[in-house]
This record gives C-alpha cells, structure tokens and sequence, in this order.
C-alpha cells in the first residue's frame, strides 16, 4: 500500500501514514498533497478504517512547502493557484472526513505542516515535537493554515507565532492546544486513544465533526480568500527572489537586506 510520498500500515484501529520524503525533510509537495487526497478517497470507502495517524520520520514530522520543487515550476503564477487550493481543500477535508485524523508528532513542524496538524483532530506530541510559521522570514504568510490554527489555539497565540516565527516547544504546544495529550510513551497513548475512538460509529464521527465546523467561522469565503492571498504572495517577485537565492546559494532573506 505505499505510495511515493507515504508509507501506508495497516492497524487494529485503521491506517499509519508515514510522510516519506526524507531527503526533502518532508516538506511538502504536489504528489504529497495528491497521495493524501488519494489516501482519503480510499479510506472513506473503506467502513473498516476508523482512524488515520498521520506522522513523520527521522526527526521530522513535515516542513511545509518543498521550495525546490516551487522554483523548478515553469511558471510560479500558473502553478501555485493549484497548489494553494488543493492544500487548503486537503486541510478542509481532515475537518470533515468521517475518519478521526490523529496527527503522532515527535519532530519538527514548520509552516505548512502546522496546518496539517492543526487540522487533525487530535494531536499526540513527545517532547521532541516543535513547531514553527516562518513564512514570514520570506516574504509570505501561513494563509491556509491560519484558519485552522486560530480554530485549535486562538487568534492572539496564531498571530504571535506568524509575526515572531518563534520555534515552539513541545511543552509550550501542549500549554496553547495546539499537542492535545504530551506524553513520552506517544504509541502507548495512541494505542489507548484509539481502543476508545473505535467505539464510536463512523457516522456519529461524521455528525460530529459536521455539527463542530458548524459552531466554528470557516466558511468558503474564508477559505477563498486564504487561497487567494497565498497564491498573491507566492508571485510576488521579492518573494521569488528569496525562495530563489535560499536554493541557489543557501542564503537566508535577512542575509541579503539590500534586496529587501
């Protein structure tokens, strides 16, 4: 059942996803945006999946956009729209899938990889979890992920994270919500996690989740307009400029302030 970009487990309470991608730290790419809309399709067609855990390897959990792969698009313009909108419709789509997303945290989380944890409806960290939006050291904000993110830890501690780009500890995440349960035996608490979760039926799972979004300020136009304004930043040119020299030369935007 693997993919290119996931390692997919069968288990008592349903699927373990591994993202896989380690030479690229995880970050995230188009095929691994399209793996996990494909991972949904084929779960929510399964009644005997119940949970999907979602986690990382070798120290990372999954550090946001995949600037390779941004500067070898053809046309940034062309290519972020679809990008930005099927990120956005993947974190949507953990909001209202009938399976319980879990996200198993014990490594680092950068920018886009905030969302997808932010966007699961539960998150088991270790201590080695940390967490960082440092979108805005190149120019760009967290869009997508700040709806999801104020959701799960409030306006003020989603604003503080965006303007300090701050790196977040494991005890601090837990402090704010945004790691519901810290623990050192993360597995042994997902095991007892899930021997709850499995005597729900799916369709109160659904009825849930549902009725939650519903008591929540995520509506489409919300969404459009975080699309939107991703897509506005990506193409501006100081903004290519940065992710460009990082590439090319591994030079940080605040190293180069003559361009800024």
């Amino acid at each position: 059942m693997n993919n290119e970009t996931l390692l997919i487990e069968k288990t008592p309470h349903g699927l373990t996803v591994t993202l896989h991608r380690p030479k690229q730290r995880n970050s995230i790419n188009a095929q691994l945006i399209t793996d996990l809309h494909n991972l949904l399709d084929l779960t929510e067609r399964d009644p005997m999946c119940r949970c999907i855990v979602l986690q990382g390897e070798n120290g990372f959990f999954c550090t946001g956009m995949d600037f390779n792969e941004a500067t070898q698009m053809h046309s940034l313009a062309n290519e972020s729209p679809l990008f930005s909108a099927k990120y956005m419709e993947l974190l949507k789509r953990f909001t209202t899938t009938p399976k319980i997303i879990i996200s198993l945290v014990e490594g680092q989380v950068l920018a886009g990889g905030v969302g997808i944890v932010a966007a699961s409806d539960l998150v088991i960290g270790s201590q080695q979890a940390q967490f960082a939006l440092s979108e805005a050291l190149w120019g760009l904000l967290p869009a997508c992920v700040t709806p999801f993110l104020i959701r799960r830890i409030g306006f003020q501690k989603a604003f503080f994270m965006t303007l300090t780009t701050e790196t977040i500890n494991a005890t601090e995440a837990h402090r704010i919500g945004l790691i519901d349960k810290l623990t050192e035996q993360p597995h042994d608490s997902l095991r007892q996690i899930t021997l709850r979760l499995r005597r729900i039926q799916e369709e109160t799972i659904h009825d849930l989740k549902t009725y939650f979004r519903k008591m929540w300020i995520i509506t489409e136009a919300m969404e459009a307009e975080a699309i939107s304004e991703l897509d506005r930043l990506m193409t501006k040119p100081q903004v290519r400029v940065n992710i460009k020299n990082f590439i090319e030369k591994q030079q940080f935007p605040w190293e180069n302030r003559e361009n800024i």
